[in-house]
């Protein structure tokens, strides 16, 4: 498989500063970093470590899905530069999190604003070469406001909007906590993944038991969980990893397989982000290298 191995950079590790990040990156057998902005400094930081850009953080994203006309408005435009900047420095994959303004809003109504809002935003990705990759990531409890997290939102989002300019960035963690069948989502929706996340999710069932699908009420034994689940570095949670590559072989991706680093076993200092980088990235390698 022609697909490239990375991260998004955890926060003890950026913290060193995006060249020691990209050196240790490099160093850790990385090929791409996904990264929260392009500037010249960082493209130059990750070239001199021979690393390409998996993806770059969108910055306006909550205000293009805001209730207000004119924020609306003025998010679109700021959108529009932020995806010229970023193409001219040879960014290609916009990452976005349709969380909105308002986390209260219906995604419903969210939707019908999305729907007005975004066909001028992927127009403008097609012209400069960007694809967007949204993540599935249902947004903050209890509301759960973020478009585009289940099947159901793609296939209108899809239909709304047929380019591929606007995509899914593959995470199949968030689809085992919500219950879909993330192979099937893999299979149907494909050919609009522009994006991949290497995170994994356990289903903690004595937890299940307890409270079901809905939130603990008294609070989670874990880190990165809300109760039934918690997020896991690939290999320590229940996504088989090996259906999901062969699929994507099929499907031909090229792009990045990044991993997110939630996982509170590998969290809270620099060395234990850096080594659940590494045993991520050893798992995933058996399976897309």
């Amino acid at each position: 498989m022609n697909v490239k191995l990375g991260m998004r950079i955890p926060p003890k590790i950026g913290a060193e500063g995006i060249e020691n990040t990209a050196k240790w990156a490099a160093g850790a057998g990385l090929e791409v970093l996904d990264i929260p902005r392009l500037t010249p400094e960082w493209k130059s930081a990750l070239e001199a470590n021979g690393l390409g850009i998996g993806s770059v953080d969108a910055k306006h994203t909550a205000k293009l899905l805001s209730r207000n006309e004119a924020t609306r408005a003025d998010a679109v435009e700021a959108a529009k530069k932020e995806m010229s900047d970023i193409a001219a420095l040879g960014g290609r994959v916009l990452f976005m999190c349709l969380v909105p303004e308002d986390h209260t809003l219906p995604r419903k109504e969210g939707f019908a604003i999305w729907k007005e809002t975004f066909p001028e935003i992927v127009r403008h990705a097609e012209q400069q070469g960007i694809y967007i990759a949204i993540e599935g990531w249902p947004g903050p409890a209890p509301h759960y406001a973020t478009l585009g997290c289940t099947p159901e939102m793609w296939r209108a989002m899809f239909e709304a909007i047929p380019s591929k300019h606007f995509g899914l960035n593959y995470d199949p963690s968030h689809l085992v906590r919500l219950g879909i069948d993330y192979i099937r989502a893999l299979q149907e929706f494909g050919e609009r993944v522009n994006h991949v996340h290497g995170k994994d999710t356990e289903i903690l069932h004595d937890e299940l038991y307890e409270c079901g699908v809905l939130q603990s009420t008294f609070g989670e034994k874990y880190g990165f969980s809300e109760g039934s689940w918690r997020y896991t570095i690939p290999g320590h949670g229940d996504v088989e990893w090996r259906k999901v590559a062969v699929r994507l072989d099929r499907l031909g991706y090229s792009g990045a397989v990044s991993i997110e680093l939630e996982d509170h076993r590998f969290w809270g200092s620099i060395e234990k982000e850096r080594e659940g980088i590494v045993k991520a990235a050893a798992h995933l390698a058996t399976y897309f290298k």
